[in-house]
């Protein structure tokens, strides 16, 4: 079985795949002020060429796919290309990160065509805050989106970005509901970012702990395997998770890689250094796309730039590249 090793000893076994940059929310922490705008078609990896690139990540020792935007959904003919990545190879842990607005009518077609798991962003359960963060009237359709998922038996994890002054009196709200569905809730520490709005003030894990800690007791479970999140138990067994982007080690087992819907292999979130394999999946050269997959896990570096005192930042937005 061949492995994909990086510079730092760290197996390289999970790619993140953006099939599209569009979005349709404007969510404050993302890209509130982006005018709603198209790629150029031709600009884009049809998904049979990026099939092509998928088959080339699963030969040299990826084992986990997740699609992300972006908003996925956005993007026709979505289960085609998961079932595509499923019939290769049917082991592979097949996720999704989505918003949920058009998940209703998309569950049973993902979960018929071999996708496993989704994560869902569920930053408020009040109509009216969530149309101020994502600019658009969307909770009705986002909950309805997530219970469909359920029914249909796709696994359900809830991110969620607490915000002071905006959405930081309902975390408990929040972790209630998705205990009382069973699904883990992972807070995210808001990750400064160019494309966001100025105005927010997120929450450290400090603060979100001490709030929690109103109603639950809880137990630290430290970090798990190679997620980024730090997950902690209550006293009757629920889990819920933190993820510190500005911890040290945040980054020590990270095993990601992330590709865009143009075909850009990124070795990190937070670096706009990339190779792009377009060009030779295009022409059907599997080789060189394949010597520019294990390039990029080779320069993939120690750790992202979010705590470097010089304050260096990438200025690629993360609906590039799939957060």
């Amino acid at each position: 079985m061949k492995k994909l090793i990086d510079s730092y000893d760290r197996e390289v076994n999970y790619i993140r795949v953006s099939v599209t940059e569009r979005c349709n929310f404007r969510c404050q922490y993302c890209m509130p002020e982006k005018p709603f705008s198209w790629v150029p078609k031709e600009n884009l990896l049809s998904f049979e060429d990026m099939f092509e690139f998928m088959k080339v990540c699963i030969d040299e020792g990826i084992n986990k796919i997740r699609i992300t935007g972006g908003e996925p959904l956005l993007r026709e003919d979505l289960d085609k290309f998961i079932k595509m990545i499923y019939d290769y190879e049917p082991t592979i842990d097949l996720a999704m990160t989505t918003n949920a607005y058009l998940l209703k009518g998309a569950a049973q077609k993902l979960k018929d065509a071999g996708l496993k798991r989704i994560n869902v962003s569920i930053d408020t359960l009040i109509p009216e805050v969530a149309e101020k963060i994502a600019q658009k009237d969307v909770l009705k359709n986002v909950l309805d989106g997530v219970d469909e998922a359920l029914r249909v038996g796709l696994k359900v994890k809830v991110n969620m970005v607490p915000m002071k002054g905006m959405n930081d009196n309902e975390i408990l709200d929040v972790l209630e509901y998705c205990k009382a569905r069973g699904m883990t809730v992972r807070f995210i520490e808001y990750m400064e970012n160019v494309h966001a709005s100025v105005d927010i003030k997120g929450m450290k894990s400090d603060e979100l702990l001490a709030l929690i800690s109103e109603r639950y007791s809880y137990k630290d479970e430290g970090l798990e395997n190679q997620s980024p999140s730090h997950y902690y138990s209550t006293e009757d067994g629920y889990r819920f998770g933190i993820i510190e982007p500005y911890k040290d080690d945040f980054c020590s087992t990270c095993n990601r890689i992330r590709i865009t819907a143009e075909g850009d292999l990124i070795p990190c979130l937070y670096f706009d250094e990339a190779m792009s394999i377009r060009e030779a999946i295009r022409k059907g050269d599997i080789k060189t796309a394949a010597a520019v997959l294990k390039e990029v896990v080779r320069t993939k570096p120690e750790k992202n730039r979010w705590s470097e005192e010089d304050g260096e930042s990438s200025s690629r937005a993360f609906y590039e590249t799939g957060g």
